[in-house]
């Protein structure tokens, strides 16, 4: 009687360890004449599991066999059919659990990070260039965009504005009272050209989104002057206070006035009576000393001379743009007697001057003087000879900022502008004296061994801009302080630094 009841109660296990190809065989009923005797053993027994659990069991049954046989050696090899099953159960898995992961924010935030081996390659020639650049004082002034053609601009840019770019990015127009005028001039083709869109008003659309392409072109050939700053503010102010019920064409037409009256007024009148001021300063015998080149110094020597004054200049003139040369070139035309000389030569010129006069680029507003780079040095030069150093600005390029030094703010010419071709032409003597493995070098042998031809004055950049270790360097603009300064004349009139905040609120208020 004991037999059938074992019976039963082994049957879920065996049937267990079968394969899913051979289902377990049912289990034999008892005989009726032993129902009574095997109710007692049935209920001491298990109870039969159903179909979901067997199906737990089996592959729980399974995860330790292979676990077991991972551990010991390769999997032993199984059947077809339950080896497919186990794959796609396990693929499932695989999908659930990257579902739950792809859930989790954490690791998409790491995605970015594991990056492929290009951009690990852009990276370090970036960083490479950055260590380069970024080991220097005025480092962070390379990151100013420098546009020397067309490629690139923007379509929303004016003809106009395109070809007064280029013309700055050149230095054609050089001087911040010169590319303030062409700015506003090009302005007005702007203006005459723009049409107001439907649904909008011209005080709104002009500046937002037609003259803002204009500026950030001009911008790109070359960083804007204080002048051309205060001049752009005063436009925007002006298109904002426009009436929207003005007709489209009388609007256009009293913007173009603005401009023409803001041109005659603050640049035209104010250098004639900056002019006339200055030219009372200068005495027979005098002998001027200016450094580079300004418009309102050089139309005021042109003047006192036309006046019948005697009296000699001196022009100290410096690298990379030699404006100096052309003011020397233009007082000479007109029958001055004028003396060149390079900065290098500075200290021995200023022992003949008796005054200075100089030009800025701005005004700022602690009394400094922001002007050519050499402006300072000439000015401490003065000082130790108790010469009188007297600026000739106009109130628009007054600023209220504030300039302790000329690093933080600074502008940087290109490198090809600091070697003239003269000096490049000197320079290829050097090219067997370069190392072996500089890139520039072996890239040009290269292409001299295959096409027969010899290094140019042009491979000289090429090789500064392939070392390392090599950099070139030269900024424009400089910072004199307000104690080598005595007298600033403006169309206000003759005033000393500490005056310029009081002037320039004056003139933002007018």
């Amino acid at each position: 009687m004991s037999e059938p009841v074992a019976g039963e109660a082994v049957a879920p296990v065996a049937a267990a360890e079968q394969t899913p190809s051979n289902p377990p065989a049912p289990a034999p009923a008892p005989a009726d004449k032993d129902a009574k005797d095997a109710k007692p053993a049935e209920e001491a027994a298990p109870k039969k599991l159903s179909g979901a659990e067997l199906k737990k069991l089996k592959q729980a049954e399974k995860q330790a066999k292979r676990a077991q046989a991972k551990s010991t050696g390769p999997p032993s090899t199984q059947q077809g059919g339950p080896s497919k099953e186990q794959k796609q159960k396990e693929q499932k898995q695989k999908q659930s659990q990257q579902k739950d992961d792809n859930s989790r924010p954490l690791p998409l935030r790491r995605r970015p990070s594991q990056s492929t081996a290009p951009p690990q390659q852009q990276t370090k020639k970036e960083s490479k260039r950055s260590q380069k650049e970024l080991g220097l004082f005025f480092g962070h002034l390379y990151s100013q965009p420098r546009q020397h053609s067309m490629v690139g601009a923007s379509k929303d840019a004016h003809p106009a504005v395109l070809a007064l770019g280029l013309q700055y990015s050149s230095y054609v127009i050089c001087g911040s009272t010169a590319r303030m005028v062409g700015m506003l001039l090009a302005f007005k083709a702007v203006i005459e050209s723009y049409q107001t869109p439907i649904g909008t008003s011209l005080a709104r659309h002009l500046t937002n989104h037609h003259l803002s392409p204009q500026i950030d072109y001009l911008r790109s050939c070359r960083p804007l002057s204080i002048s051309m700053g205060n001049a752009i503010r005063w436009l925007k102010d002006i298109i904002i206070k426009i009436d929207p019920s003005t007709p489209e064409a009388e609007a256009k037409r009293d913007l173009i006035e603005e401009i023409d009256m803001f041109i005659r007024e603050r640049v035209t009148a104010a250098q004639k009576l900056i002019r006339d001021q200055a030219v009372t300063k200068i005495l027979p015998g005098d002998v001027i000393l200016t450094y580079a080149s300004s418009s309102i110094v050089e139309q005021t020597l042109v003047q006192a001379h036309k006046a019948g004054v005697p009296f000699t200049v001196i022009v100290v003139d410096s690298k990379p743009l030699f404006e100096g040369k052309t003011l020397a070139r233009k007082l000479a035309n007109e029958g001055i007697n004028v003396r060149y000389f390079l900065i290098t030569g500075a200290s021995h010129a200023i022992k003949d001057a008796s005054k200075v006069f100089l030009g800025a680029h701005a005004m700022m507003s602690n009394g400094r003087l922001y002007s050519r780079v050499g402006t300072a040095l000439v000015s401490m030069l003065a000082k130790s000879h108790s010469l009188p150093v007297i600026v000739l600005c106009e109130s628009v390029k007054f600023t209220e900022k504030v300039a302790l030094d000329s690093i933080v703010g600074n502008e940087v010419a290109p490198a090809d502008e600091i070697l003239s071709e003269a000096e490049r032409v000197s320079l290829l003597p050097v090219e067997p004296h370069l190392p072996a493995n500089h890139p520039s070098k072996n890239k040009d042998d290269d292409k001299n061994a295959a096409e027969g031809n010899k290094s140019g004055p042009l491979d000289v950049l090429k090789w500064v801009e392939g070392s390392e270790n090599l950099h070139h360097l030269q900024v424009l603009y400089d910072v004199t302080p307000a104690e080598y300064i005595n007298m600033v004349i403006t169309e206000y009139g003759s005033l000393p630094p500490s005056s310029v905040p009081v002037v320039h609120r004056l003139s933002t208020n007018t």
